[in-house]
């Protein structure tokens, strides 16, 4: 007896972002598969597909912020009950998809006592069954190295230049609104046409969380634009200082890209009243309308990640849609 198996991609979706899942599905050609999640009035969550996924290469997509009412912690949780059902529901492979990576910045011990928040994450992650993370600008590379298993590290930088190509009238100096994005930095100005960079140095308290004070500005900006990338936008706090500090030092105007716009309270305000006149930010976190003023733009990574979705399922390569210039 001779059997030929079927290679089924299944793409389903927690309750963080089902716009973001449909806008993948489309691109991919695919529906997002029928899963019922319920909240017991305990609080406990419980998923079921509705279909089989025995055999299937099944790709379960949830972005860890704020969304739809619940928190960081509950939709981490939920991810990881969807992945148990699909594991005890016999699925080939699993891959889980997180547009934005919960806890990325606690990947280290800054002081004496702390957890590695991260690793402990990814190691929740291939306990409830996951063989594969893909994710979109991690807040530091060594992330990857947290999981057992292939992390497929997506980038956003290009779609931010190519709407900085598109809207930036004129030239303009990428800045790093801290020495550690300044990697990220020059990646954009290199592929901006290598436009000049500067770095902003910062420091941040550690007692006061989400505080920051901006010192000083490393390169010429005097008379110059000024667009500042990131990872992620939480409070603010960094980019407002940051802003500021650019007037100071005589830019003509400041733009602040990043990929994740998690907008925690205060950012909104204080990017209101800042010195800021554009916020460019993709659609891996949804964006609600009380988030939502003349100043923001988003871009759409639903075709990054159904790019890299494809490629996992035809066993080709990830880092070759974006020419090898996706690590970090």
């Amino acid at each position: 007896m001779e059997l030929v198996s079927r290679h089924r991609l299944l793409l389903y979706a927690g309750r963080s972002h089902p716009e973001l899942a449909h806008d993948i599905a489309a691109n991919l050609g695919v529906e997002v598969g029928p899963c019922e999640l319920t909240d017991f009035p305990n609080g406990e969550i419980r998923a079921r597909f509705g279909e089989s996924v025995r055999g299937g290469d099944v790709f379960i997509l949830q972005t860890h912020a704020p969304a739809n009412g619940k928190s960081v912690n509950d939709l981490l949780m939920e991810q990881w009950v969807m992945i148990d059902a699909a594991k005890r529901g016999s699925a080939k492979r699993i891959t889980a998809v997180c547009p934005r990576y919960g806890y990325g910045r606690q990947d280290r011990k800054s002081r004496a006592r702390e957890p590695i928040t991260a690793r402990m994450v990814a190691d929740f992650f291939h306990a409830a069954g996951a063989e594969r993370i893909m994710s979109v600008d991690l807040h530091s590379g060594q992330v990857q190295g947290f999981f057992d298993g292939p992390v497929d590290h997506l980038t956003a930088v290009n779609l931010l230049v190519d709407y900085l190509r598109t809207n930036v009238p004129g030239d303009f100096v990428m800045v790093a609104p801290d020495t550690g994005r300044t990697k990220v930095a020059e990646k954009a100005a290199r592929s901006a046409g290598d436009v000049d960079m500067a770095s902003i140095y910062k420091r941040r308290s550690v007692d006061r969380v989400g505080h920051v004070e901006a010192l000083d500005v490393m390169g010429d900006v005097r008379g110059r634009m000024c667009v500042m990338i990131d990872d992620e936008i939480d409070t603010a706090g960094t980019l407002c200082e940051a802003a500021k500090l650019l007037h100071q030092k005589g830019a003509t105007e400041v733009w602040a890209t990043a990929t994740h716009g998690v907008f925690s309270e205060p950012a909104i305000d204080r990017l209101k009243n800042s010195k800021i006149s554009r916020i460019v930010v993709t659609d891996t976190v949804p964006l609600p309308p009380e988030k939502q003023f003349e100043k923001i733009e988003s871009v759409s990574v639903a075709k990054t990640f159904a790019d890299a979705i494809r490629a996992v399922f035809e066993e080709g390569s990830v880092s070759q849609i974006f020419g090898g210039d996706n690590q970090t």
